[in-house]
C-alpha cells in the first residue's frame, strides 16, 4: 500500500501557522489582567461592566468578555481559568451548579466550602434578588382569570416558549411543571429575548421572567404568584477564583466588595430599563452607575460605528483566514491520501463527513476544555468545518482523472512526485479551488457564531442586537458579513481564472 508523504513545506507552514495561530488577546499566560466575563443577558453584561470599570478605576488592567452563553459555559471558563470573575446568582449556584452537593444546601457557609473546593470564591450579595417568575401579558392573564402559577393547571391548553436553559435546568421548567401539576404540551424553546416579542404578539401565551426585566414594564406583562413558592432567592453575586489576589492583586478582590448591597432591585431594573428600553450602550449604563454610586467618572469607551464595524471586520477576517489556512493545509494532504488509498481513503472521508454534522454551538464548546474561550476555539472549530468540502473535493478531483494520462505519465518514466505535481494536482485544481472556496464562505457566516464563546467578530454586534432589540446593531454584524461573503466568492472565481488554465476551466464546467 502506498503512502503519500506530506511535502516538507507544508510541515513547515504548519508549524509556522500554530506558532502564531494565538492572537495576543487570547493569551491564558496574561497574569497581569483580571478577565471579568458575563452570560448573554443584559443583566449580567452591564454587572460585568460595572466590575470592569470599577477595577480599572483601581488601578487594576481589567477587560469585559461580554455574552459568552449559558452558565455551564461561563462557569466551565471559570473553573477552566479562562476567566477570573463572572455575576451569578444564588439560586442557580444552589439549583444548577452546586446541584449534587449536598454540603452547599445548608448554609453560605457550605456553599463557600463548596465553591472553593472548585477554587472559586464569592462575595456577598450585591442587594437584589432576580428570581425566575412566569409571566402573561396583564390583559391575557385578566381575560383567562390568572394570577397565580397554580391557575394554569385549569388551562392545558396554553402556548409556553421557555429559554432553552430553563427548560432544561433543575430549577426550570420540568420541575415545576411536576411541582405544580402542569399539564401543558405545547413547550418550546425559544431565546429569552425573542420570547418577550412573540408574548406581545400573542405567538404565545406564557414565558419564564427574570424579575429584574424592563421588559416586564415595557410590555405590560403579570408575573404570576410563586404560590407553592417553588422558585427560591436568586440573589446577585460576583464569582471570582481565589488565585486572583495572589496574580493580579489584593485590590481586585477589595474593589469587587465595594459592590456588595450597593444595587437593589429597583437600581437594576432601572439600569436594565437604560440599556434595553432607552438603548443606551451598556458601557455607558455601567458609567452612570458607578459615578451616581461612588462618585467614580469614567470616560466613555465607545468607539464610533465605522471604527466598531471595522474592528469587528478585521477579528473576523482573522477567524476566517487562519481556521481556512490550516485546512488548506491539512485538507489537502488528506485528500491525496484518500484518493491514492482507497480503503483509508473512506474512513477520512467518513471521519470529515461526521464532524462536518456535528451542531456549530456544540462544536465550539467542545473546544473550551482544551482552548479555553476567546479566538483560538473559534479557529479550531472553524478548521474542522472546513475540512470537508476541501478533503471531498480533492478527493474527487484526483479520482476523476481519466485513467489514460495516468498511464501516460507513468510511460515517460516521471517520479510520482512529479506525476502528482505536475499533473494531477493541476487537472484537479479547478474542483479544488471549488472546495477552498465552498469552505471559505460557509466560514464566513459560521464565524457569527464564535461570538458566544468571545472571539469577537461580526456575530458581537448581531447578538448584542438580537438582546437588546436593536435592529441597527444587528445589520452593523449582518451587512458586513454578507459583504464579505460575496467579497469571498468573488476573489476565488478571480482567482480561479488566475492559476487554472482557460482549457481546464472549461472542461470543469461541462
Amino acid at each position: 500500500m502506498r503512502v503519500v508523504q506530506l511535502p516538507r513545506c507544508w510541515v513547515v507552514c504548519v508549524m509556522l501557522l500554530l506558532s502564531v495561530v494565538a492572537r495576543p488577546s487570547d493569551a491564558q499566560g496574561a497574569p497581569t489582567t483580571l478577565r471579568v466575563a458575563s452570560k448573554a443577558f443584559t443583566e449580567s453584561v452591564i454587572l460585568a461592566e460595572i466590575a470592569t470599570q470599577l477595577e480599572r478605576s483601581a488601578g487594576v488592567d481589567a477587560e469585559h468578555r461580554a455574552g459568552l452563553g449559558g452558565t455551564r459555559l461561563v462557569w466551565d471558563a471559570l473553573i477552566g481559568g479562562s476567566i477570573d470573575v463572572y455575576p451569578e446568582y444564588t439560586g442557580t449556584l444552589l439549583d444548577e451548579i452546586l446541584s449534587a452537593d449536598s454540603a452547599a444546601m445548608t448554609s453560605r457557609a457550605g456553599l463557600e466550602r463548596a465553591l472553593a473546593a472548585h477554587g472559586v470564591g464569592m462575595s456577598e450579595p450585591l442587594g437584589f434578588n432576580n428570581t425566575y417568575a412566569i409571566g402573561l401579558t396583564e390583559a391575557r392573564a385578566r381575560a383567562l382569570g390568572i394570577s397565580r402559577i397554580s391557575d394554569l393547571r385549569n388551562h392545558p391548553e396554553l402556548r409556553f416558549a421557555f429559554s432553552n436553559e430553563f427548560l432544561s435546568r433543575h430549577d426550570g421548567w420540568p420541575t415545576l411543571a411536576q411541582r405544580y401539576g402542569l399539564t401543558q404540551t405545547n413547550v418550546h424553546g425559544l431565546d429569552h429575548d425573542l420570547a418577550y416579542k412573540a408574548l406581545q404578539s400573542g405567538a404565545i401565551d406564557a414565558t419564564d421572567l427574570y424579575t429584574t426585566d424592563a421588559e416586564i414594564r415595557r410590555y405590560t406583562l403579570l408575573p404570576l404568584q410563586d404560590d407553592l413558592q417553588f422558585f427560591q432567592r436568586y440573589d446577585a453575586v460576583l464569582l471570582y477564583r481565589l488565585d486572583i489576589e495572589s496574580r493580579v492583586g489584593a485590590t481586585a478582590i477589595s474593589s469587587l466588595r465595594r459592590l456588595e448591597g450597593r444595587i437593589s432591585a429597583s437600581q437594576m431594573a432601572a439600569l436594565n430599563a437604560r440599556a434595553k428600553l432607552d438603548r443606551v450602550p451598556e458601557t455607558t449604563v455601567a458609567a452612570g452607575f458607578l459615578r451616581e454610586a461612588f462618585g467614580i467618572a469614567q470616560q466613555s469607551s465607545e468607539r464610533s460605528v465605522p471604527r466598531a464595524i471595522a474592528a469587528r471586520t478585521v477579528e473576523h477576517l482573522w477567524l476566517v483566514g487562519t481556521s481556512l489556512l490550516a485546512a488548506i493545509l491539512i485538507a489537502i494532504p488528506l485528500g491525496i491520501f484518500s484518493a491514492k488509498n482507497r480503503k483509508l481513503g473512506q474512513v477520512v472521508l467518513a471521519v470529515v463527513g461526521v464532524i462536518q454534522t456535528l451542531p456549530t454551538l456544540a462544536l465550539l464548546v467542545f473546544m473550551i476544555p482544551l482552548f479555553g474561550i476567546g479566538g483560538l476555539p473559534a479557529v479550531a472549530a472553524l478548521f474542522l468545518y472546513s475540512l470537508l468540502p476541501i478533503v471531498r473535493n480533492t478527493h474527487a478531483g484526483l479520482s476523476g482523472i481519466p485513467s489514460a494520462l495516468i498511464e501516460s505519465a507513468q510511460a515517460l518514466g516521471l517520479p510520482r512526485g512529479a506525476q502528482l505535481r505536475l499533473i494531477e494536482l493541476p487537472l484537479a485544481s479547478p474542483l479544488i479551488l471549488a472546495g477552498i472556496k465552498s469552505a471559505a464562505v460557509i466560514n464566513v457566516g459560521t464565524a457569527t457564531l464564535g461570538a458566544l464563546i468571545g472571539a469577537g467578530g461580526l456575530g458581537q454586534p448581531i447578538f448584542t442586537g438580537i438582546r437588546l432589540d436593536n435592529l441597527s446593531l444587528i445589520l452593523q454584524g449582518a451587512i458586513p458579513a454578507s459583504l464579505l461573503a460575496l467579497a469571498v466568492q468573488g476573489l476565488f472565481e478571480i482567482s480561479e481564472r488566475v492559476l487554472v488554465p482557460r482549457a481546464l476551466r472549461q472542461h470543469s464546467a461541462e
